[in-house]
């Protein structure tokens, strides 16, 4: 029996699901997935760096990780909007409800994209690719795109062939017709390093790198990375659809400076890559579910050391604002603290925020103000359920037992 695995991507997740969430509320809002807009930065102080964005926005030059000033200088008529990591949840959650109603086996990758085993159905992939991207843009109100072939890595990128709110198909027999044409840095798991590293030598498609010899390419890029290349390049890939969760022990993103930091510009260059740094780790966290306890910075000065901080949290955390204090305190303290880098008179070219001690949150405490919702929430309740009680009473007094049953039949009392 053949494989077929689909692969499916909510097309610009968080912009969409804010979008959606904003009619949602106000049905004669504006669409803001036709508007110049953008998801992240402070909307009331416009500073920090854009994490999503329109197609509209994009015209403008407007891309992730830019500084939200810089954003507004080339559209003025920006509209921008603060991010919600539980409403995204929400949307995710549904989004994957759907999926699981076509597959037996769904593999959530991200908050918003997930595999599909579809090997054994019956009809077109492609009609039925379809009818599920349908049905996610009907009931949920965005749009996916869906890739379909053999394996994980050829679905994968088929889905980001042409957006949104497409199917498209990559099978072996389409490889060389739809792949290989492709600029090497396209292909899946092939990051800007080595992708630069194959340019240098002239292997510029993917279909250069396919027709590479695998050890000439192991030797350029080390065993496994040159190993993975060739295999990727050729459409090759065993790993299975599993539902099982990952033990993932760490979540990181790190930052190679343009210019070195130094004592004079650590305050405005270097915050505001630490600023960027926190919301990629902080969005990473939130499309897998995940809390952590530990916070970190490390730093790579100029003689190409690496030095790092860590510090554990009181409560495990997600989102950039809790993140954030903690990785600026750390920042401060590697830099400028009395061991720090700048008194030993070393410059930094290198930046990273580590999150680790990592959990689902099931043992997170609240908030003081979580708590207070929680009990103005329990409150409420408990007032309208008294109110009910007494309501029942009365009728139960005036009409009699047979009025309540009919009642919560439906019938008019």
């Amino acid at each position: 029996m053949s494989r077929v695995v689909f692969h499916a991507d909510v097309n610009s997740a968080f912009l969409s699901w804010s979008a959606v969430h904003a009619l949602k509320e106000n049905p004669d809002s504006v669409d803001l997935r036709t508007i110049p807009s953008a998801v992240g930065g402070d909307v009331s102080t416009r500073h920090g760096i854009i994490t999503a964005k329109s197609i509209p926005a994009k015209k403008y030059g407007i891309v992730t990780a830019m500084p939200v000033m810089r954003a507004l200088e080339l559209c003025p008529s920006l509209v921008l909007v603060q991010s919600d990591y539980q409403m995204y949840r929400e949307y995710s959650q549904a989004f994957i409800k759907i999926l699981k109603s076509h597959a037996k086996v769904v593999e959530q990758v991200s908050i918003d994209e997930a595999f599909m085993d579809m090997t054994g159905l019956e009809g077109d992939p492609r009609v039925i690719a379809r009818q599920i991207a349908d049905e996610v843009k009907t009931r949920l109100g965005f749009t996916i795109n869906v890739g379909i072939s053999c394996n994980k890595l050829l679905a994968k990128m088929a889905s980001d062939f042409e957006k949104p709110d497409k199917v498209h198909t990559l099978f072996p027999n389409e490889i060389a017709e739809k792949m290989w044409p492709l600029p090497i840095g396209d292909l899946f798991g092939c990051g800007s390093k080595t992708a630069e590293k194959l340019i240098r030598v002239g292997i510029r498609t993917i279909g250069e790198a396919s027709h590479t010899d695998p050890h000439f390419l192991r030797g350029l890029l080390g065993d496994a990375a040159g190993t993975y290349i060739y295999q990727a390049a050729n459409g090759k890939s065993d790993s299975p659809v599993s539902d099982e969760a990952r033990d993932v022990k760490s979540v990181s993103n790190e930052y190679t400076t343009r210019e070195d930091i130094t004592e004079k510009n650590w305050k405005t260059d270097g915050l505001k890559m630490l600023d960027y740094l926190t919301t990629k780790v902080s969005g990473r966290l939130a499309k897998q579910g995940l809390y952590a306890e530990t916070i970190g910075v490390s730093v790579k000065t100029d003689d190409f050391k690496r030095h790092s901080i860590q510090t554990k949290c009181p409560d495990p955390v997600q989102s950039k604002e809790e993140i954030y204090p903690f990785a600026r305190r750390l920042f401060e303290e590697i830099l400028c603290g009395k061991d720090g880098m700048f008194q030993e008179g070393k410059s930094v070219r290198l930046i990273a925020v580590v999150a680790s001690s990592l959990s689902d949150g099931s043992y997170k405490q609240m908030t003081l103000l979580e708590a207070l919702n929680q009990a103005k929430n329990d409150a409420e309740k408990k007032e309208k359920k008294e109110k009910l009680d007494r309501m029942t009473a009365l009728i139960k007094n005036k009409f009699g037992e047979s009025a309540i049953r009919k009642g919560s039949e439906g019938d008019d009392l």
